[in-house]
């Protein structure tokens, strides 16, 4: 059981109060998947955008208040942050002080030094925090972690990511993002982790800018590959690339000395067979991230949940975030110096 410093507790039987802050897109997405979810007994919406705020909650059937403060007025169990990247050191930090448990998307803040304060600050409070790692719950990428551990792919050697998007995001976007490793391949440097279990010791990491000026005007590619070597001198690799036509395509393939395991190759991989006599997959092919992870989305609002009462511990806190930081602050210094990088020159 956790107790708050607003008073009150939160026991596992309990129903929880939970306060989601930002409603843009995905925002929206998690107001509506908590507003069906069993467990929560009121819903409170805050947004800057007030009118944006009082829409959604009228279409879902839930509360909205005026700001963040009001939100942490009324007594929250629990709260989930999704507003914009700059303001998430602010909000954890803000939700430590209340003693409330945390969800927040990632990243935890835009770089190292701002994500090792946030994690002083809770860390000194003791508050749970879940950070957003979605493909953690994603049916594929827990099938394919149990089968490792479980020895059906004898001894791993090899690994391969692949991320690409459909189709590119905005120029805005793109200028405030941190660029590809930290914004996107971030997700593969976590799933990495949480799937083999092991550490990465070094990156070597390229890319091309093939598409929109936008691209390298923000000093930023659309076109990446990677070689990240493993503690355990298991070597990975890495595709990704922001104008995949075909679809949204995300997959892992894990190859040991007794089998190879693919994730995310399902009937709406954007594939297409060169095979004369193969019609998989069937389609039509994933449009995004979030009906690709749809389910995963799902349980990982029930996890966070189970953690706002105490019933777990964070599947994947701030120290975890801060691991794949790492990985891709070294994959883009590698980029730009052309040479391997050592994560250890980029730890604080």
């Amino acid at each position: 059981m956790f107790a708050y410093k607003h008073g009150t507790t939160c026991k596992p039987e309990v129903l929880v109060r939970v306060g989601v802050l930002g409603v843009g897109r995905i925002g929206v997405h998690h107001a509506e998947t908590l507003a069906r979810h069993p467990d929560v007994a009121d819903l409170v919406l805050a947004d800057d955008d007030a009118e944006r705020a009082r829409e959604v909650a009228q279409r879902i059937g839930c509360r909205v208040v005026a700001g963040v403060d009001a939100a942490f007025a009324v007594g929250l169990d629990a709260v989930v942050v999704a507003t914009p990247t700059a303001t998430h050191p602010q909000m954890i930090i803000k939700a430590a002080g209340f003693g409330v448990p945390v969800f927040c998307e990632k990243p935890v803040a835009d770089g190292i030094p701002a994500t090792l304060e946030v994690l002083a600050q809770v860390e000194k409070t003791g508050t749970p925090v879940h950070i957003g790692f979605q493909r953690r719950f994603d049916a594929g990428y827990l099938a394919a972690g149990a089968a490792l551990r479980a020895g059906e792919l004898g001894e791993l050697r090899r690994v391969h990511l692949v991320t690409a998007d459909r189709e590119p995001p905005p120029a805005q976007y793109v200028a405030n993002s941190g660029g590809i490793f930290r914004d996107m391949h971030v997700h593969d440097f976590d799933i990495l982790r949480a799937v083999t279990g092991r550490e990465v010791v070094e990156v070597y990491a390229t890319g091309a800018n093939r598409g929109a000026d936008y691209f390298g005007e923000a000093q930023d590619i659309d076109v990446s590959a990677a070689v990240l070597t493993l503690d355990d001198g298991t070597v990975a690799t890495l595709q990704g690339s922001r104008y995949n036509g075909a679809g949204y395509d995300v997959r892992m393939e894990l190859g040991g000395t007794k089998a190879t395991w693919a994730v995310g190759l399902d009937d709406g991989v954007p594939l297409r067979s060169a095979e004369p006599a193969v019609d998989f997959p069937a389609g039509p092919s994933w449009d995004g991230f979030l009906r690709r992870f749809a389910p995963a989305y799902r349980a990982e609002l029930g996890a966070f949940l189970d953690l706002a009462r105490g019933r777990i511990t964070s599947p994947c806190d701030v120290r975890d975030a801060l691991r794949a930081l790492y990985i891709a602050e070294a994959a883009d210094l590698s980029r730009r110096l052309h040479r391997p990088v050592r994560i250890d020159e980029v730890q604080q």
